[in-house]
């Protein structure tokens, strides 16, 4: 489906998913390929590592084809989308325990796309680099141990951005759960992430008193795995 120009431009999401839903064969992969980069984002961060992530966000892409006639507009269909793609990550890591080993870079959208950035800053400044795979390596520890609910509500609204009201509508739930959910979640966070806040301020290039012993090495392991590419039913 298109446009008079040959492109979606003009057409809005609802138009697309009508159009899927009344047969167009090319609705569906416009309508997630205007989406994607975010629905990816989300499910990176729910699931913990890009390989689940990726199943994960195959598995509600798959949901939401199959079940767009089910769609009633009582939301926006980018909500519902993500609705759809967050109850299958929380699907998944309910069922089995989930092997998480790879650490979510903080510029990942930038990384995905193949931007250079962080490659030349971290060239450029090795020891502020060292510093972020820290904290980021904390941070992500500790988000790992939070509740399934929790974690999904700390990513759409601080991780995210979401509104709290369109988070509820992802998470189909109450404004007052999310809110409770994140505010749990956050205290949790807090306690287990005192170590890095009360190191916050050193300074990444101050030597320590001792010298650290050198970590053994690690083999590479294969590239990881990007989204999902739009698949022509």
């Amino acid at each position: 489906m298109s446009g008079a120009d040959g492109s979606d431009e003009g057409l809005t999401d609802a138009d697309l998913l009508a159009a899927h839903v009344a047969g167009d064969r090319d609705a569906f992969g416009l309508l997630f390929a205007r989406h994607r980069d975010r629905l990816w984002a989300v499910a990176v961060r729910t699931m913990g590592n890009r390989e689940d992530a990726a199943d994960g966000l195959q598995d509600g892409m798959v949901a939401a084809y199959r079940r767009a006639g089910t769609f009633r507009g009582d939301a926006a269909v980018t909500t519902w989308l993500h609705r759809v793609v967050v109850n299958a990550c929380l699907d998944r890591l309910r069922a089995a325990k989930v092997r998480r080993t790879e650490a979510l870079p903080d510029d990942l959208d930038e990384r995905d796309r193949g931007s250079l950035r962080s490659a030349t800053d971290d060239a450029a400044d090795p020891a502020e680099h060292a510093a972020r795979v820290e904290r980021r390596t904390l941070v992500l520890d500790a988000l790992r141990t939070l509740p399934d609910d929790q974690r999904a509500a700390l990513v759409l609204v601080d991780m995210e951005g979401y509104p709290v009201a369109e988070a509820a509508q992802i998470l189909d739930c109450a404004v007052g759960t999310v809110k409770s959910r994140c505010s749990r979640g956050r205290a949790r966070l807090a306690e287990l992430l005192a170590p890095l806040l009360d190191t916050a301020e050193r300074d990444p290039h101050d030597t320590p008193a001792r010298n650290p012993v050198p970590p053994s090495t690690v083999e590479p392991t294969d590239a990881p795995r990007g989204p999902p590419p739009v698949v022509e039913r």
